[in-house]
């Protein structure tokens, strides 16, 4: 088990990546606004599901052998590529449905709330990038005196997931109310819409072409 002090020093240092912008922080704010804040949360917890896939591979060892493989990155990172410039179609082609004034925020039915958890754990486990990050950043914070690394790698998992699941829930909540107010014009939902597909193309290009 980590020590108190390297928790502590971790979860902060967990925080401040997950603020940093990248494809997923911008992923959940795009949601949230097109769809509103308990969409937006949906997304958040699939993309934490994701985090525990990636810890768990990390803490087993398959990661190192994902990261030496060439082509198992390769592979993944244009299924993720693919996957973006498909909601990318998706929000382009979106029609605007206005929202009532007096309609209740962010009204998503258990279907679609688990369609976005399901978007977001996609998100997640189609970016390699995310495993090789994990595989290079959580063993920093393990220390094999302390007992079983793999045991304290799973522990600094669990502290990430909390972190991105405050930090993008926060984002998830501000977007979805701003959102809301957005949906009641379809001139603002249209652009929404277009903004939200460019966004999505020009993250699926630049998965595309990352390199590890």
């Amino acid at each position: 088990m980590p020590t108190l002090e390297t928790l502590v020093a971790f979860f902060g240092v967990a925080v401040i990546l997950s603020l940093t912008p990248g494809p997923d922080n911008i992923f959940v704010l795009l949601q949230s606004a097109q769809r509103g804040w308990r969409a937006g949360m949906a997304v958040v917890v699939g993309l934490c599901a994701g985090l525990v896939v990636h810890t768990a591979a990390v803490a087993l060892g398959l990661a190192a052998v994902f990261a030496a493989s060439a082509v198992a990155f390769t592979v993944l990172k244009f299924c993720g590529a693919a996957y973006l410039a498909y909601l990318a179609w998706q929000a382009l082609r979106a029609p605007a449905a206005v929202a009532q004034a007096d309609a209740p925020a962010s009204a998503a039915s258990p279907v679609s709330l688990w369609r976005m958890v399901g978007r977001g754990m996609v998100m997640n486990l189609t970016n390699p990038k995310v495993l090789v990050f994990f595989l290079a950043f959580l063993p920093q914070f393990a220390d094999p005196a302390l007992g079983g690394v793999a045991p304290q790698l799973m522990v600094l998992g669990v502290v990430f997931m909390c972190a991105t699941l405050l930090v993008f829930g926060a984002i998830a909540c501000f977007s979805g109310v701003f959102g809301t107010l957005l949906q009641r014009s379809a001139r603002a939902q249209t652009v929404l819409n277009r903004v939200a597909g460019l966004v999505f193309l020009g993250l699926a290009v630049r998965l595309a072409t990352v390199d590890r």
